[in-house]
């Protein structure tokens, strides 16, 4: 399969707009399943009655003074939880990165104004539920001449200890901008460190986000010069990091900032960013340790609306549990005259009834087994022993040929479905794609964010007919 390319449009960021202004004369992390660094969570579908939960806590397109809660189940198909779940008593909110402490509250840290004004705090809230937030402070980083603190992202090392990265500028040259990590001097996160200057990343990035993989720190980083997003690592959060990616190195374009990384459950990593010169929110995934992405991929229904986010992954209860070794018939929940049915080794979606002849019966069960390429997911079994996979773009049954391959094909991730009791069933190797009906052909297709796509791909698991 070929995954799909991001497309819209829109105006310039206040990035673009700095560096104007400078040419005219002189007058972090992300984090894993509960506490703990990204990266160190299990790469994994959830267990049976549990699921993966992505927030985000973005401040709007059209309003920089409030932020919104979105969630998701998938890190691809958001959905608003909250409208302005958060506006602070003065100030505004800009780029917030959230992360769950070891306390279980969720905080938040942000740019406290708008890009036109000096900015030297960086913003503090707290919640319980990230829905109901309160302000717990703003604070003065303590950069002699400091002119602008802005993107501050949170990071936590293996060890425990809580950072934020934040970007500064200092007076002499206010548009140039420079790493810096302050550590919490106190669990509670009311006390920092001196802040220290991040090196080998050098002057002029912005929006930098770093992820630990062993014993490496990786930084993603935005070049204000070139606009590109650069990639580093090291072997300390403070450096020396060596930028190894420059330029176009991804695929992803110019005009991007605003990078923060999440693991998937398939084990791959997954990359947002702001893609402000054209108004879209993109994703991309690798596989190979950062080396390779995806070709980035707009999010649907949020693009255009929200700006600059991170994002946290928890385990939740509440998930789907569909057993295993069962035979067991898809019912479509918009369609609900309608089953899988297996027909000329295709997977199709006919009206199945008490009426229909054995052999139609016969060919619309299937039994559940633990997925191939992983254990957690799901592959479909048909009578004959084939598998249900996916190859371009169509639901077919084939035999297995011990590839990995052919398993990832054939594995899918249970996601929760519109109806009480129905599941969606997610593409294991490509994420953001789903089982769905389509002039009642069951194929593969990259959710587009809205509730129709949502019932197209929602089946409910019911007694086999027979």
């Amino acid at each position: 399969m070929t995954q799909n390319t991001g497309f819209g449009s829109s105006g310039p960021s206040r990035r673009s707009l700095l560096r104007a202004l400078a040419a005219l004369p002189a007058a972090a992390v992300v984090l894993g399943e509960g506490p703990g660094l990204l990266g160190t969570a299990a790469a994994a579908a959830p267990a049976p009655g549990s699921a993966t939960r992505y927030t985000i806590v973005p401040f709007l397109n059209s309003d920089d003074g409030t932020v919104n809660v979105y969630q998701s189940d998938d890190a691809t198909d958001f959905r608003l939880v909250q409208a302005s779940a958060y506006t602070p008593p003065a100030n505004r909110i800009r780029d917030a990165s959230i992360f769950k402490h070891t306390n279980g509250s969720y905080y938040l840290t942000y740019t406290t104004h708008t890009w036109e004004d000096p900015s030297t705090t960086i913003g503090f809230a707290r919640s319980s539920d990230r829905v109901n937030w309160t302000f717990l402070y703003d604070y003065t980083v303590p950069i002699t001449n400091l002119s602008r603190a802005w993107a501050p992202e949170w990071f936590v090392d293996g060890d425990g200890s809580v950072y934020v990265i934040v970007s500064c500028s200092t007076t002499d040259d206010e548009w140039i901008f420079t790493p810096y990590a302050l550590k919490a001097a106190d669990s509670a996160l009311t006390a920092w460190g001196s802040p220290v200057a991040l090196s080998g990343i050098g002057t002029n990035h912005i929006d930098t986000f770093i992820v630990k993989t062993g014993s490496t720190y990786h930084a993603f980083t935005k070049n204000e010069t070139a606009k590109y997003i650069e990639y580093g690592t090291a072997s300390a959060l403070t450096g020396p990091y060596t930028i190894t990616r420059t330029g176009d190195w991804a695929g992803w374009g110019s005009y991007r900032e605003g990078p923060a990384l999440v693991r998937l459950d398939n084990g791959g990593w997954r990359i947002f960013f702001d893609g402000y010169g054209d108004g879209n929110y993109y994703y991309s995934d690798s596989y190979d340790t950062f080396a390779t992405w995806s070709a980035p991929t707009a999010l649907a229904a949020i693009s255009g609306t929200a700006r600059h986010f991170t994002v946290i992954k928890e385990t939740v209860s509440g998930g789907v549990s569909l057993p295993t070794g069962v035979s067991r018939s898809f019912q479509s929940v918009n369609y609900p005259t309608r089953y899988w049915q297996e027909q000329s080794a295709l997977l199709n979606l006919p009206v199945v009834t008490s009426s229909s002849t054995t052999a139609q019966k016969a060919a619309s069960a299937f039994t559940v087994v633990a997925g191939l390429a992983d254990a957690t997911g799901f592959s479909f079994r048909d009578a004959a022993g084939n598998y249900l996979r996916h190859y371009d773009y169509r639901g077919r049954f084939d035999a297995n040929d011990g590839t990995a391959t052919f398993a990832k094909d054939a594995t899918f991730v249970a996601r929760t479905g519109t109806a009480s009791g129905s599941v969606r069933f997610e593409s294991y190797n490509y994420p953001g794609y789903y089982l769905r009906h389509y002039d009642y052909q069951l194929r593969v297709d990259p959710t587009d964010g809205t509730d129709v796509f949502r019932q197209d791909s929602s089946f409910t698991p019911v007694t086999a007919w027979s």
